[in-house]
């Protein structure tokens, strides 16, 4: 068989010379639904211009590619392991990824020129790198999976929090966790570093650890599980002619012109999705369906629900947006029982989400952003909004701000819950030096009287 395939358009109506011109099988990528711009890198149709071909030129251009050879040749069917183990990786004492027979990293680029077909691979090995995660939670955490929302029946969509065992009953202290956006779950801060780099640096792990260490309860919030997704139903459409009453010919025109259609979308969709990938479908957890609606559901459910005097949360980039809009619709409540707040790299903005005047005030005393910086780590940053302190994370890179300002955080909330206990202890004292000088005033008052005025007898 010929290593390239020959495509004819018909006459120049495609905008360019491109009779006889040749495409390398090898450079051909097709994408799936979903497929992002960049995975067409190195496509045929992202090199030349649109081409409008007429059905029956494209006809001709499927009569020449033997279509199915062309799709296995391109791209390895997508069937991939669901261990670490059928992966050929584990982690090593180091909390380090690597690969068992070789040791190396984890490598992206497993086949050459098949973009979309690794994307899928790091996918696949992600969603068992969350499941990996979520054990050790449970196992080396030692917390609880919780189920939302709380009186959910046993049909509707479910997601899940962890918390220690006294998150809901230490009488001290608790911490909140947030992770950002996007692909991460519970007790993650990033995905690539986790695979990159270590657990330590990509997990929440030291944080719970050091937390529980340092007499804390904690609850891990879990804001991107939102949704969760089943196959689409086939919906049979039936025919224009079942029910018309066209004229025969008139219905069998339009039956032709139907026919050719379906023929070209059938033609599309093999090229582009090669692999008949199924159609899926979101269907939303209630009062959990956004990040936002995820922290307050559980600030009503729980965080506000525990005993802890003081209440700390550590939140991650988005994290940051969603714990303002929380102070939003709950302010009250959040001033009442959070002592501090560490965000990290936090994307939040106070003038967009319309904070008040008293939610900013009360930020730039309680609050502090560690933000992505070459400077060195506690550095003050200059901010453009008039919310909290920023200082650097001691990194420029987003997804490791946590894990560098990591120290930092402990000694903030240290400080933070030093300082509110300081700020009562005057108070008490000053109250208790006016009772002693008013009782003073009225034992000298009634010595007073008892000078002037002799008792009789």
């Amino acid at each position: 068989m010929r290593n390239d395939v020959s495509v004819f358009c018909g006459p120049r109506k495609c905008g360019s010379n491109l009779v006889g011109a040749r495409i390398p099988r090898g450079k051909v990528i097709t994408t799936a639904r979903g497929s992002s711009t960049g995975e067409l890198e190195g496509h045929a149709s992202s090199r030349l211009p649109p081409q409008p071909c007429s059905w029956g030129q494209s006809s001709d251009l499927l009569s020449r590619i033997d279509l199915d050879e062309l799709m296995k040749k391109d791209e390895p069917p997508l069937d991939f392991p669901d261990t670490l183990e059928g992966f050929e990786y584990a982690f090593n004492e180091k909390g380090q990824l690597r690969h068992i027979k070789t040791g190396e990293p984890f490598v992206f680029n497993y086949r050459e020129d098949l973009h979309r077909w690794n994307q899928k691979r790091y996918e696949a090995l992600g969603e068992i790198i969350t499941k990996y995660v979520y054990e050790l939670l449970e196992k080396d955490c030692n917390l609880k999976k919780i189920s939302i929302p709380v009186d959910a029946t046993e049909s509707e969509p479910k997601s899940f929090i962890f918390m220690s065992e006294d998150a809901l009953t230490n009488p001290q202290k608790l911490m909140v966790l947030i992770h950002g956006s996007g692909v991460v779950r519970a007790g993650q801060w990033a995905r690539r570093l986790i695979i990159n780099e270590d657990l330590d640096s990509g997990t929440q792990i030291p944080f719970i650890k050091r937390a529980m260490d340092e007499g804390y309860g904690v609850i891990v919030l879990n804001p991107n599980e939102n949704y969760i997704e089943v196959e689409k139903p086939k919906i049979h459409v039936p025919s224009s002619s079942d029910s018309s009453d066209e004229p025969a010919e008139k219905r069998e025109r339009k039956d032709k012109v139907s026919k050719e259609t379906k023929k070209r979308r059938d033609f599309y969709e093999k090229y582009r999705n090669p692999q008949r990938e199924k159609e899926m479908m979101q269907l939303y957890i209630r009062e959990n369906g956004s990040p936002e609606e995820h922290a307050v559901y559980v600030w009503d459910h729980f965080i506000a629900q525990s005993a802890a005097e003081n209440v700390f949360f550590v939140a991650h980039s988005y994290g940051g947006l969603a714990f303002v809009e929380l102070m939003i619709q709950r302010e009250a409540d959040v001033k009442s029982k959070v002592t501090a707040v560490a965000l990290t790299d936090s994307v939040h903005n106070v003038w967009h989400q319309e904070a008040g005047k008293t939610i900013r005030e009360w930020m730039r005393e309680n609050c502090c952003n560690w933000v992505s910086s070459s400077e060195p780590l506690d550095t003050s940053v200059e901010s453009m909004l008039p919310d909290c302190p920023r200082v650097s994370a001691g990194t420029d890179r987003h997804e490791l701000t946590s894990w560098k300002s990591f120290p930092s955080i402990f000694k903030f909330f240290t400080e933070a819950s030093e300082a509110k206990t300081s700020s009562l202890k005057p108070a008490l004292t000053r109250r208790s030096h006016r009772i002693k000088h008013e009782e003073l005033r009225n034992i000298v008052g009634e010595n007073i009287k008892t000078s002037f005025y002799p008792t009789p007898g």
